[in-house]
């Protein structure tokens, strides 16, 4: 999850399905990615992160969404990419009756211990390009942990 769900959350999104993908895991995971606020909803992600994605092989046909009371309930994990996506979620998560998600941010898993995703939208392509490698170190890492 992140703030506008067009840049590094849909990166991240595309990453871990190709993974699961790749792994012949789609039975066992559902995988989606959403904003914390409604800013951008129904809207592709950004033309530089499909374009960083199409670089890797990896197509995404992903609209932005809003986080639900429903994603708090369903999903097993929240992954988030920075400190203000945490504290939004854990607040939102406190009011949701049955919240089983566990809230983490993403960068938790990066063996490179890079913690925080940085928001590329006001960088350029190599900032797309960094967050993609984060993304594909910590989803792996994530990936391989036993759940």
């Amino acid at each position: 999850v992140s703030i506008g769900n067009i840049c590094r959350s849909p990166i991240a999104e595309a990453v871990f399905r190709k993974l699961v993908t790749d792994e012949k895991l789609e039975s066992k995971w559902m995988t989606d990615s959403a904003a914390v606020s409604d800013w951008n909803v129904g809207r592709s992600p950004d033309a530089r992160a499909l374009s960083c994605l199409r670089n890797h092989g990896i197509e995404t046909a992903h609209k932005a969404r809003q986080v639900t009371k429903e994603d708090f309930q369903t999903f097993d994990y929240i992954l988030c990419m920075d400190e203000s996506n945490l504290r939004d979620l854990k607040r939102k998560g406190n009011q949701v009756k049955d919240c089983k998600a566990k809230i983490e941010l993403l960068g938790c898993y990066d063996p490179q211990k890079q913690l925080i995703i940085e928001d590329p939208y006001y960088g350029n392509e190599k900032d797309f390009e960094t967050v993609y490698e984060q993304c594909v170190r910590c989803c792996k890492a994530f990936l391989e942990k036993p759940h």
